[in-house]
Formats: structure tokens, sequence, C-alpha cells
């Protein structure tokens, strides 16, 4: 079991942050588009390391397009000495056409599309093939020698996108190397929609399942004491709460019967009842999508609800702590996995 970690978003501090990252013991350093770009981190922290994974936890794929990609990715890889992992996620329909005013439609088929394109391109870098990629979405069949970055030394990255349900995520199992969970999953549905999907994709390939990676970032409410757990608590109901509103994600509490609790959150955070939306998730719904556990508790708790499904963890409390805190747990995840 690969244990991962993300960066922060703050340059100033992206190269130390991925080296105390790699000397504490974690797998992978990875970082995230929210309110910075998901690729400059990872500039600083590549060189600044040796042995840990770097990626983004996603990219927003749709906000760009495939000749972007493959150009960052391709020196992502070649600065990081073959480490780089491209993770890609589709975001939801209004920050793309409102936020980044770009194309969507059908997005599971652009999504398959674009890595398929981003391949063609690198495959044309890295072995020289024709550029002649020609889809509903993307069309690339212009590459001269001078816009040829040539191969590159540790060959093409790893893709990984995001996804939650079967359409998205039959294409990771097609065309992709891994995929990363939504943080809003929980072991049942992992069980009984992604892997079957994954496997569908995979099948439709002609790929076995080796060497492809499954990442689920895990909430988890733990504490040193009681106040830090409640805090944690807090946190954490209000993100499930935040997740639980947004119609992309219903699929998941349809599965567990809790649909009915999709609309009431989304109106709830339509006027700004953030704390209302909050103390809608009691103590069961919490233990649905979280594990509560004091820490001496979590890695058998991780690995009961993980351990046979997933290839990589990280550990999502909304809240720091510092990696001290988290080496144990970590020792007792691989020692059980």
């Amino acid at each position: 079991m690969r244990i991962d970690t993300n960066i922060g978003m703050n340059l100033a501090s992206a190269a130390e942050g991925a080296k105390a990252a790699e000397a504490a013991g974690y797998d992978g350093a990875w970082s995230v588009e929210t309110s910075h770009d998901p690729f400059f981190p990872l500039v600083l922290a590549a060189p600044a390391t040796s042995s840990i994974t770097v990626g983004t936890s996603i990219a927003v794929a749709f906000a760009r397009n495939p000749m972007l990609l493959a150009n960052i990715g391709y020196d992502l890889q070649a600065l990081s000495g073959g480490r780089f992992v491209l993770g890609l996620g589709s975001q939801i329909k209004p920050h793309i056409m409102k936020r980044f005013s770009m194309e969507w439609s059908r997005p599971a088929a652009r999504m398959r599309e674009m890595v398929l394109a981003i391949h063609a391109i690198w495959d044309s870098w890295q072995d020289g093939t024709r550029l002649d990629f020609q889809g509903d979405f993307y069309t690339h069949t212009l590459m001269t020698p001078f816009f040829n970055p040539g191969p590159n030394p540790h060959g093409k990255a790893r893709i990984m996108i995001a996804a939650v349900g079967p359409m998205m995520t039959s294409v990771a199992g097609e065309v992709c190397d891994g995929m990363f969970a939504h943080p809003f999953t929980t072991p049942e549905f992992v069980r009984d929609v992604t892997l079957p999907a994954i496997e569908a994709g995979r099948a439709k390939s002609g790929r076995s399942a080796d060497g492809f990676e499954l990442m689920v970032p895990a909430f988890v409410v733990t504490g040193r004491n009681e106040d830090e757990m409640a805090k944690v608590r807090d946190i954490v109901s209000g993100q499930i709460a935040f997740y639980g509103s947004t119609p992309a994600y219903k699929t998941v509490l349809d599965h567990h019967g809790l649909g009915d609790l999709q609309p009431e959150l989304n109106r709830l955070s339509k006027v700004g009842e953030w704390a209302e939306m909050a103390n809608l998730i009691d103590d069961d719904l919490l233990s649905v999508f979280a594990v509560v556990a004091e820490p001496d508790q979590v890695a058998t708790k991780l690995l009961a609800r993980y351990g046979d499904t997933a290839q990589r963890l990280s550990f999502n409390t909304m809240t720091p702590f510092p990696d001290d805190f988290w080496q144990p747990i970590m020792a007792d995840i691989r020692a059980g996995s």
C-alpha cells in the first residue's frame, strides 16, 4: 500500500514541503488545482526530491487542450527523472463553462479522447511516429521538427484521472494507468461500482489490471485529544455535506439509499446555510464516508475499508497534522497490507 500526501500550493515552500514528505516516508507528493496552478509547485518539488512520486491530483483537463498538457507532462517527466504522474479531472459543467469559458459535452468520451490524444502527441515525440490524431473533440495533425522536443530519456509519464460514475471510471480502466477515487466515496461504492467499471474498461482495451493503481483520499476523523477530534469532525462533516449537495455525486448517496438527502443539502447550499448542512451529517452518516478513530486505530480501520481494493491512500482530515503524527499510522498500514 502506497501512502501519499499533498504538498500545498505555496510556491515558496513547495520544494521544502516535497523534501519533507519524502523524508517522512510518503510515497507520493501531489499538488491539486484549486486557487492556484497545479503544475508550478511540481517544477520546484521534482528537482528537490529523488524517489517520491510527484503529480497532480488533479489538474482540470477541460480547461486545457491535449497539446498543452502533453508539453507540460513531458517536461515534468524529464525534470523528475521519470517520477511524474499527470493526474486529470473533468470538473463539473458550471466551472468549465462559466469559470474557464471552455466547451463542455460528453465528459467521459471527451476525457477518453484527451488521454488518447496526449499519448499520440507523446508517441510522435518519443518514437518519431507521424502525428495524425483526429477525433470528435480534438484534432492534432501538425508536428514540425522545430516544435518537437525529441525523445524523453525517461519515457512517457503515467496518466491517471479522477472519476465517480461508471462511465468515467470505465475510461480510466481503458486508457489510463490509474484512477483517483473522489473523497466522497465509500468502500461499498468502490467494490460495487468502481472496481467493476475499471475491470470493464481494462477488458475493453485488452489489458490486465497489472500496474493499474486506485488512489483513495480517505476521510479520517482523528486527533490527539477530544477537542481536536471534535474540531476535525466538524470540518469533515461540513466537507461531506458540501460534496453531498453536488448533483454529480448523488450517485454515491443513492448507492446507500440516501439520495433524498441530496436535494435538501443542495437547497441549503444555495442559501449559504453551511452550518445547517453539516448538522445533517450525523454520526451514522459520518461513519459511512469517514474513518472515525483514535490514532492507534486509524490504520486498522483504513485497511478494513480499503486494504483489498486500493493501491494508494492519502489521509483526508481537512486539518493539518505534523508528519510525526502520521508516521506510526503509515507504518501500521504497511505492516498490515
